[in-house]
């Protein structure tokens, strides 16, 4: 993401348009949707989005990792297409998320787990903006809003991962993801090792 002069938007934020084609994008919505997609739950709170995870899932009322289903057969060519993207090694995205959200639904302003380092995501169906805000030691935020458009994937790590928090506004059209993620070196941790 540059803006007019070729810098970044945000410092550890990378992406790519069309990583999928119209085509694969239809048959990735097709799958998800036939996935055990429920909703998403933090700390007794139902969300309207729905999810599903494979490899590992966050219990956020235990804050805890255990092990889920193995990443299906179908999802392991979009694996090793974003982690290429990123320039990771595709062994290195642990976890997956698979995410639905219905007209209504949206995610609040939040960072992802410190359990996870890189954070690499893939945009499906209705275009949405990403927004990021960071808070300023005189007060208020710094804010960026960056479009995730169809087919496109987007890339977190350093500053734009640990500094900033993220959101995406209520959809008014239906809007999938799929996010993949690194171990930190929090992980052992979170998984009682």
């Amino acid at each position: 993401m540059l803006d007019l002069f070729d810098a970044p938007l945000l410092p550890g934020l990378a992406s790519t348009s069309d990583l999928v084609t119209a085509e694969e994008e239809r048959d990735l919505i097709s799958r998800i949707d036939a996935t055990d997609l429920t909703p998403f739950r933090f700390q007794g709170w139902e969300g309207k989005r729905l999810t599903t995870s494979f490899g590992y899932n966050y219990d956020f009322d235990t804050q805890r990792v255990a092990r889920a289903e193995p990443m299906p057969d179908w999802l392991l060519p979009i694996r090793d297409r974003m982690a290429a993207f990123a320039g990771l090694d595709a062994g290195e995205l642990i976890q997956a998320l698979l995410i639905r959200y219905d007209p209504g639904a949206g995610i609040g302003w939040h960072r992802d787990r410190p359990i996870y380092e890189h954070v690499v995501g893939l945009s499906l169906g209705a275009p949405a903006d990403m927004r990021f805000r960071r808070r300023r030691p005189a007060g208020g935020f710094d804010r960026v809003s960056v479009p995730l458009e169809p087919r496109a994937a987007y890339h977190m790590a350093g500053e734009a991962r640990h500094e900033w928090e993220h959101s995406i506004v209520e959809m008014d059209r239906p809007r999938w993801s799929v996010t993949f993620r690194t171990p930190s070196s929090r992980w052992a941790q979170a998984v009682g090792s």
